[in-house]
């Protein structure tokens, strides 16, 4: 009598599909350039090439890559194209890529210490490292009060930030209770849209959300954020968090932290620092001036998925007291009861995030690491910023064009100026293209170009590329117009 069909995918088939995919991930990468780097597809042309029904018997993996191929890849958006300008980057590399493939393979759950004890101790040790790397302050250390925790992304960062802050404020009842007491947290009008999810999900309300006013370099006025406090402490409302930006998603702008950290010490009121984007500058010594007063923040985050090279999703958040956080989230239901979290000589990381499971991102930002070393990190941060200031150059010089925002790092804000009607023709224009993928905002009410530069493999023959064909469309759109 013959064997039963296991359905499994055997050690020497997963070997070789393992090497097939690897081959195939190679092989993208090295003919991307070749791709029009935003997909041209119209909503629902992937969906109608799929099958209506799911597979009644297995099929060959030869086939799923040939799908993969053939379907999916023509409904991509190619963000690591070295063309891709757009958003802020979303960054893969070679460590990066074998380090999740790592993480995958073991298939840790790692949501307290004692599921995997290497998951949670890599984590905190590799964030202890972050804090030497970036020369963050010292409370943030995983041997003090503080310390730090990988999270999906800054949202979940800010919402966890903002829950330990809200339990502060309310001496540890509003998780009992709801949240009964009028309390108020403050934002730029630059701050990113997740404070504002995060306000609603916690019970506070968009509408106790204070949007305080900017600068013409577009960074929060302190005070003005003083002025908002102390007008709401006078009518009975309780201010309870502040977030300040470093590095904003619109123009890259930086808040003033040490006056505004300055402000909530005073006051008595939790400051968090999103630094999302901007916080990988830290690496490098000549760009710390950026986060000066960082060491008057309650807590800190930002992604290495985003210019650490270090594929999504990678957030690291600081914490200066670990007990507040842990305080907000931590439920303990008899089946997660063990001896180890018992000593308390032990992290369990489900109390410092809003899901219980957890994967092991830690691996590939470890490998990353230990592959470029600081000084690889250092390097490619440094040409990312000096390939900007090119571009900002480039356009400054121009009769045609304009920079809207200063350019502290690596996003260029920039308009044609012709007017809004134009900048957004002109916009639309490039990105069908396929060459290049720009993004846009608005700064003042007027509609604004934004590129980025902080793609893995972008070099300064991009940078020209995208330069040419960008004042060569306006060219031909000037000329079409008369």
């Amino acid at each position: 009598m013959s064997d039963p069909k296991s359905y499994h995918m055997s050690s020497d088939e997963f070997k070789k599909w393992g090497y097939a995919v690897i081959d195939w991930i190679a092989d993208y990468h090295e003919t991307i350039e070749s791709r029009p780097v935003r997909a041209r597809v119209k909503p629902g042309e992937i969906r109608e090439k799929f099958s209506p029904h799911p597979p009644i018997s297995g099929e060959p993996f030869d086939r799923i890559l040939e799908d993969m191929e053939t379907i999916i890849l023509p409904g991509i958006t190619h963000w690591q194209s070295p063309s891709f300008f757009a958003f802020f980057p979303a960054n893969v590399s070679g460590p990066s890529i074998l380090g999740e493939l790592l993480s995958s393979g073991i298939g840790v759950q790692g949501m307290i210490w004692a599921t995997s004890p290497a998951c949670t101790e890599l984590e905190t040790h590799l964030m202890d490292w972050l804090v030497s790397m970036l020369d963050l302050p010292p409370k943030y250390i995983s041997t003090g009060s503080g310390g730090g925790v990988i999270q999906d992304s800054a949202s979940s960062a800010a919402l966890c930030a903002l829950l330990a802050a809200r339990e502060e404020a309310t001496k540890q009842v509003s998780n009992h209770t709801g949240c009964t007491m009028p309390l108020a947290c403050y934002a730029s009008s630059q701050a990113h849209s997740s404070i504002e999810k995060a306000v609603r999900i916690a019970g506070i309300g968009s509408d106790n959300l204070r949007i305080v006013e900017v600068d013409s370099s577009f960074a929060m006025i302190p005070a003005d954020l003083e002025r908002k406090m102390r007008r709401d402490c006078e009518e009975g409302i309780q201010p309870f968090f502040v977030v300040a930006t470093i590095g904003t998603t619109s123009s890259n702008a930086m808040d003033p932290l040490r006056k505004i950290g300055s402000i909530c010490r005073d006051m008595g009121v939790w400051l968090h620092v999103d630094a999302a984007m901007s916080g990988t500058a830290a690496v490098c010594p000549e760009f710390r001036f950026l986060f000066d007063g960082l060491e008057l923040a309650d807590s800190f985050c930002f992604n290495p998925h985003k210019w650490m090279f270090t594929n999504f999703d990678c957030d690291c958040f600081f914490v200066a007291r670990k007990a507040s956080l842990i305080h907000a989230l931590s439920i303990l239901p008899e089946y997660l009861r063990n001896r180890a979290s018992q000593t308390g000589e032990v992290i369990d990381y489900r109390d410092w995030q809003i899901p219980l499971g957890r994967r092991f991102r830690a691996l590939k930002l470890w490998c990353v690491i230990r592959h470029y070393g600081i000084e690889g990190i250092r390097f490619h941060v440094r040409k990312h910023v000096d390939l900007a200031q090119r571009f900002a150059k480039w356009v400054n010089e121009s009769d045609d064009f304009e920079l809207t925002a200063p350019v502290p790092l690596n996003l260029v804000c920039f308009r044609h100026v012709n007017g809004d009607d134009f900048n957004q023709e002109l916009l639309d224009t490039l990105n069908n293209s396929g060459d290049l993928y720009i993004t846009h905002t608005r700064l003042e009410e007027h509609l604004t170009l934004r590129l980025c530069v902080g793609q893995t493999n972008t070099e300064l023959s991009h940078i020209e590329h995208a330069w040419d064909l960008i004042q060569k469309t306006a060219f031909d759109l000037v000329r079409k117009s008369r």
